[in-house]
Formats: C-alpha cells, structure tokens, sequence
C-alpha cells in the first residue's frame, strides 16, 4: 500500500489545493489511503471564528483551520470515495511551549486519527523570514529550536509522531551543523518520544527544498534506531497537486537501507504496523 501522512488542503492558509481534488489525484495516482493534516499554529495565528484572523503577516492570512467545516467535508469524502481510498482526520500542530494548552484543548473537541507535532516557531519567531535566527550563533539558533521541542515533549502527550524534526536545517543559511554539537539534546528528545510510545516521521519535501539529507536526518533516524524507536511515518508535506505523494516510495526503500521493517499508518491515534 501507498500512504501520504502529511497533506494540507484549502484548510491551510499556505495553500489552496481544494481537499476533493487532493483525493481524486491521490486515487489516480494510486494512494491506498491519505491522512489531512491541516496547519494549526497557536502563537502567530487565531482560529477561524476570530476575527484577529484576517489580519495579514507576511501577505499570509493569520487563520488556523475551520474545524467544524474541516470534519465535515472529511466526512463527506469518506463516504463518497469509500471504495476507492482510505481518508483520515489529522492535523498538524505547530505548538511551543506557552501555547500547549490551547492544542490540549482542541484535541479533546474532535476525533483525531492522527496528529503531527511540529516546531514551526520558537518565541512566536518564525525560521523561514530569518527573524529567530537574527542575532544568534548558528549554535544558539539551532539549540533554542531543540530545547523548545524537548520542553514541549515533556509536557505535550496528545501527538503521534514528531513532524520534520530538524526542520532548522531547511532555514540554516549556514548549512548544516556538525550533529555532534546537537546530538546529545536530540537523543534527550527522542528517548522521551519513544518512552510515550510516539513516534517521527519522514518528510519527503527535503527534494523540493534541495536539501543534501533526508527530514530528518540520516543521523537522527540510525539514533532513533538505535534506541529502539520503531513508529514512523512517512508523509510529503503536500500543499499543492505535484507534491502529493512525492518520493514515498523512495522514503520507504532509504527506511530498509538504515534497517527499519516497518512503517505506520494510524486509526484513532492508534499506530498501524506496514512491511515496508
């Protein structure tokens, strides 16, 4: 079977791609099942009945997903394509460390199969315009990014796999750090996610940003490995038509390589084991 565990529709603000043409082209192109994980990003966006929402940063609207409509048309779709793929309800949570329990909140209103925990900003600093990184050492910026993730894991339970997890590196404009200097606090976080019975994904969306390694990193999944960690996902990070279900199989074929057997699909938070 051919999953995508990471896809955003029309309920994201970065995109536009309407959630029924993303199941029509994931049934031509042969997806035996697609998990929606729309963006929800506390801190630097309101939700939808807010009016905060149409306000502007970056030319980007400030909305999170419109929850009610978003389980609805899910629901529609399931029963419509019933026969011809498999839909499931995720979402992606983009939480830091003052904003955990607004998602603990929203995970308790809605029946959730699957669920992305990302880090996409720190301090409400976002890495791809530049402004968390400013003023720090390429050290300083990617251990801040790391220590946010490690204090929300410990806190944040109501997850299933880390999402992207050395996202920095996409906005390192010094490249990539040596791992030696990360690897101890990324060890911490992944023992954590591992004892909570989490798990990380791959992000094949590491080709279209021209990155030299795989999201996350070859190093980060022989640790992962290493410490026994087993639950992975694997996902495009699609926001349009030619992203969906991009290098899947490749992911898969690189997962065998470093010696993983299985990968996971999830149904009401629950992880489903796949022979690679």
């Amino acid at each position: 079977m051919l999953c995508d565990y990471h896809v955003h529709t029309h309920y994201s603000d970065d995109s536009e791609y309407l959630m029924e043409d993303v199941v029509k082209d994931g049934i031509n192109r042969g997806l035996s099942e697609i998990c929606f994980t729309d963006h929800v990003d506390y801190g630097i966006k309101y939700d939808w009945d807010d009016p905060r929402a149409f306000q502007k940063r970056y030319e980007t609207l400030l909305a999170n997903v419109n929850y009610p409509e978003y389980e609805k048309e899910i629901d529609e779709l399931k029963e419509k394509y019933k026969d011809q793929i498999t839909l499931k309800m995720g979402l992606e949570f983009g939480i830091q460390t003052h904003t955990i329990e607004k998602y603990q909140k929203l995970f308790h209103e809605y029946p959730f199969d699957f669920i992305i925990l990302s880090i996409h900003q720190v301090e409400d600093q976002e890495f791809w315009t530049q402004d968390f990184q400013k003023g720090k050492t390429q050290l300083e910026y990617n251990m801040r990014y790391y220590q946010e993730m490690l204090e929300v894991v410990k806190t944040y339970k109501d997850y299933s796999v880390l999402g992207h997890m050395d996202l920095i590196t996409r906005y390192d404009l010094n490249g990539v750090i040596d791992f030696a200097y990360i690897q101890d606090i990324v060890k911490d976080i992944l023992e954590i996610v591992i004892k909570d019975g989490k798990g990380i994904e791959i992000n094949t969306s590491y080709h279209r940003y021209g990155l030299k390694d795989m999201t996350p990193s070859r190093n980060i999944l022989k640790l992962y490995k290493e410490l026994g960690g087993q639950i992975i996902t694997i996902g495009s990070d699609s926001h349009q038509p030619d992203h969906l279900g991009a290098y899947i199989e490749e992911a898969r074929e690189e997962l065998k390589k470093l010696g993983f057997e299985y990968y996971c699909t999830f149904d009401k938070m629950q992880p489903i084991f796949h022979e690679l």
